[in-house]
């Protein structure tokens, strides 16, 4: 039986203060398997005498959390070490994103997201339905993405072969992956607005070097992108 697995993260923004709010889906086809990847992330953490933590992109920029005893070099070799790992995953993803100015209202902006989510859903609709079944792994953190993403999902696929688990980030290298893609989209959107921080030039370097050395790598992994 062909399975989709869909992980879901939005992260709440860099110190609590991003104009935007994001929200990733990470798609995995069970046939591709995985294991043997997130090894060899492991293994080269190990290679490099890198500690084997959570991936946590806010964190990881501050210095905050399990990070907060790191200087930025080391910092810096974790996120790089993770993105080339996210770099040979055969996945593909969609982030959503909205200015937090939008969320005063959360019954209007799950609708909004729920609406976005169908549209998304019915325009790829032939992929989706090439499962037998999608799961979707989410920590229930927002009840407004909660509830927008069972109103798209259930209203556009049988309930029969959806099912939903509870993840969180700890247990799942995907939920972290796409902690890592909402990081990466939430810089474009900052870069393109010129509204980067001093945090986001001292990681990924200036427009033209965050365009070229990340972006454009990891906007080939978007579902439809050619």
């Amino acid at each position: 039986m062909s399975e989709l697995s869909i992980f879901v993260d939005e992260p709440g923004g860099q110190n609590g203060i991003s104009k935007y709010c994001l929200m990733t889906l990470v798609l995995h086809d069970q046939a591709d398997g995985i294991m043997e990847l997130i090894g060899g992330y492991e293994r080269s953490l190990r290679g490099k005498e890198l500690p084997d933590i959570q991936f946590h992109a806010s964190p990881l920029m501050y210095g905050k959390g399990d990070y907060e005893n790191m200087n930025h070099e080391m910092r810096h070799r974790l996120f790089s070490s993770f993105f080339v790992f996210v770099r040979r995953l055969p996945i593909r993803y969609k982030t959503f994103a909205y200015r937090r100015s939008e969320l005063e209202d959360p019954g209007a902006f799950a609708a909004r997201l729920r609406r976005d989510l169908v549209v998304f859903l019915v325009d790829n609709l032939g992929y989706f339905q090439s499962f037998d079944a999608v799961k979707i792994y989410y920590d229930n953190g927002q009840h407004m993405i909660t509830e927008a993403l069972h109103g798209a999902i259930d209203f556009v696929f049988s309930k029969q072969v959806t099912l939903y688990r509870k993840a969180s980030p700890a247990d799942y290298r995907l939920s972290q992956v796409a902690d890592f893609l909402c990081t990466i989209e939430l810089a474009a959107i900052k870069y393109e607005h010129n509204e980067e921080t001093s945090s986001d030039v001292k990681l990924f370097g200036n427009a033209k070097m965050f365009k070229r050395n990340y972006l454009r790598l990891i906007r080939r992994k978007v579902l439809g992108q050619s």
